[in-house]
């Protein structure tokens, strides 16, 4: 039998079908989700959004669409990806400014001696204080540049480049880690509100604090000054958290920078990474925005903040499939043991090509075959190697084979690292290097002993070097 359905019932279920797909596609990874502790995450930023949303007098008007919009992003699985992490730094951004909505009198008292009392006893003195009392436009320029321009630019600079150039995977831990860092540091400066050196130069140190009192830019008062604007005067004026001294956000934030930076480019970034966070430190004292204690409390956050999410980030080998360097270090000894117990000659050297070349002193290690069973192999890894035509990268084994692992990140800030490089190869969900690659790193320690007496640059023990 015949159905006809008439044109007007066919386009009057169009938008049902429409919004019953939508809700099925949304429901239906939910549905077969294995829920873990992991996902509580997502519970406590429900609980914000939701105490932000009832905080904000905003009106009705522009908080239900904005809330439609959030939740129509989760459909899609493409827009999702990216949403779960971004609600990290989403749920920071709206606390920060939400705290101009909460009443005075559910706020806990306001210290003004505690940082100044710690600075005398930990530092000698208010080290704020004295960067401060010498001024110069060209220092105010030079501070104005990290704390008023880099500090809001540098996450997104960063993220971009870890996007292109960081192993897959590490933005969303990126975003993650820096924004439950942030909220860490916000829900702290509510619970604990301390007074910045800028009250302390304009009210004294005991003069007690009230929340109706404005902010103040400090040094960035200058900064309008020589930029002919009230930028900065307009802006902290009405900062809705005028006491959040403790812990500086500003050095934590150049502290996770200094951290994901790293671990993107490799070790030869530290000097440049160190350069940012201690060029930041000044320019907080010099401005008169922090203490010292404010500073180092904020990069005691940061360091947490990046040990707990170290654990979710990719293997610093790149792609999943990559070898890991504690496995292909295991094969390679299992080759190497085989046919050192077999050689009753010298021992044989891996070229460069991954052919087997002969000692040319066959008498050097000849005293017993106990000392030649009991040769280390050092195993060296290189990866991320990628030339403009090629986006493969190959590994040699000690048996001459050579193993193709495509699809690799481009970047290769690692080269020539290798005892960081192995460390970072076992970060990956949580995974120890301390139990699993604990034979490794012994053996490892003992080959670079011996070989340090024994042997020479290029004809002395088995070197397996990957390219």
């Amino acid at each position: 039998m015949i159905t006809i359905t008439p044109p007007n019932l066919r386009y009057r279920r169009g938008p049902l079908l429409a919004l019953k797909t939508a809700v099925a596609t949304t429901l239906h990874p939910l549905q077969q989700h294995s829920y873990t502790s992991y996902d509580l995450q997502y519970l406590f930023l429900f609980v914000i959004f939701s105490a932000c949303y009832c905080l904000n007098d905003q009106p009705a008007l522009v908080k239900i669409p904005l809330l439609v919009i959030s939740i129509a992003l989760l459909i899609p699985k493409q827009t999702r990806s990216f949403m779960l992490p971004f609600f990290a730094v989403a749920a920071w951004l709206l606390l920060f400014y939400s705290c101009r909505f909460i009443p005075s009198e559910w706020r806990p008292h306001i210290f003004t001696t505690v940082l100044p009392t710690l600075e005398a006893i930990l530092y000698g003195g208010n080290l704020s204080n004295l960067l401060a009392s010498s001024t110069a436009p060209w220092k105010d320029l030079l501070a104005w540049l990290p704390y008023g321009v880099f500090h809001f630019l540098m996450p997104v600079i960063l993220a971009a480049l870890v996007f292109i150039f960081a192993p897959s995977g590490t933005l969303p831990v990126f975003a993650r880690t820096f924004g439950y860092m942030n909220i860490a540091g916000v829900l702290t400066q509510l619970l604990f509100p301390c007074s910045p050196p800028w009250y302390e130069a304009h009210y004294g140190e005991f003069h007690p604090a009230t929340y109706s009192m404005p902010g103040d830019p400090g040094g960035l008062s200058r900064v309008d000054e020589i930029l002919g604007t009230a930028m900065y005067k307009n802006t902290f004026t009405a900062s809705p958290l005028v006491f959040g001294a403790f812990p500086s956000l500003h050095s934590g934030c150049a502290w996770q920078l200094a951290f994901f930076t790293v671990f993107a480019f490799g070790p030869r970034s530290i000097p440049i990474a160190l350069l940012y966070v201690f060029w930041i430190w000044w320019a907080a004292m010099y401005l008169n925005h922090h203490y010292v204690v404010d500073l180092v409390g904020g990069g005691v956050y940061a360091v947490i903040a990046f040990w707990i999410g170290s654990a979710f980030l990719p293997s610093a080998l790149g792609d999943e499939s990559s070898l890991d360097a504690v496995d292909l270090f295991r094969r390679d000894e299992k080759v190497s043991t085989s046919m050192s117990s077999s050689s009753t000659e010298a021992h044989p050297l891996v070229g460069m090509n991954g052919s087997w070349d002969r000692d040319p002193a066959p008498d050097r290690h000849s005293d017993s075959d106990e000392a030649e069973d009991s040769i280390q192999v050092i195993v060296t890894v290189d990866v991320g190697i990628q030339t403009e035509s090629s986006a493969m990268t190959d590994f040699s084994s000690l048996d001459g084979s050579r193993t193709t692992v495509r699809d690799q990140p481009r970047w290769n800030g690692w080269r020539g690292h290798k005892s960081w490089l192995v460390v970072l190869s076992s970060v990956r969900s949580g995974r120890s290097l301390s139990r699993k690659s604990s034979t490794f790193t012994s053996t490892l320690s003992a080959g670079v002993t011996m070989g340090a007496h024994d042997t020479q640059p290029n004809d002395r023990d088995l070197v397996a070097e990957t390219h």
